[in-house]
């Protein structure tokens, strides 16, 4: 099984491409676990919260780890862009995260090119920034020297981009 992360700046159709490449696939996603919690926090979220959300990612990947189930599995984000926010909001990197990263959990990534309108909701931030976030998220995941593809495109075309991507990765 070839666990794949999907990765880009807010608003890039994240989330829609996990559950349509999980049902394209017949194959499980996870969606992202920090628009839950942050969607139900009554504050602004803190360095705490971001270490709780980090926590979270990682068992939600673990039960995945040595499954020898359906070809795929996606998840609908991953530690790098934790690790990111970490850096721009605070300055600092927790250590399990750093660490988490370093194990190479990932088979590959889906990077989302934000081509898409922005959409603006309670959680979203820094619509004026996803090419520097985008930028960022590329440097990062060049960084774990696992294949990746930029996926660009709207609506059936982005799937298909991205399903192309995934074709390709199943030839190596």
């Amino acid at each position: 099984m070839k666990k794949i992360a999907i990765l880009g700046p807010e608003s890039t159709g994240k989330s829609e491409l996990a559950e349509k490449l999980a049902k394209f696939y017949d194959v499980p996603w996870v969606p992202e676990y920090a628009r839950r919690y942050v969607e139900k926090l009554k504050r602004e979220y803190t360095f705490e919260d971001v270490c709780e959300i980090a926590r979270v990612q990682i068992m939600e990947e673990d039960r995945f780890a040595g499954h020898l189930g359906p070809e795929f599995v996606f998840f609908d984000t991953d530690l790098i862009i934790t690790k990111v926010w970490f850096e721009y909001c605070y300055h600092k990197i927790p250590d399990f995260v750093q660490q988490r990263l370093d194990e190479s959990y990932f088979d590959a990534y889906l990077l989302c090119y934000p081509d898409l309108p922005w959409m603006p909701d309670p959680v979203r931030e820094n619509g004026d920034k996803r090419m520097f976030f985008f930028d960022w998220y590329k440097k990062e995941i060049e960084n774990t020297r696992k294949p990746y593809f930029v996926i660009s495109g709207i609506n059936e075309q982005r799937l298909n981009n991205a399903i192309s991507a995934l074709h390709t990765l199943q030839k190596k």
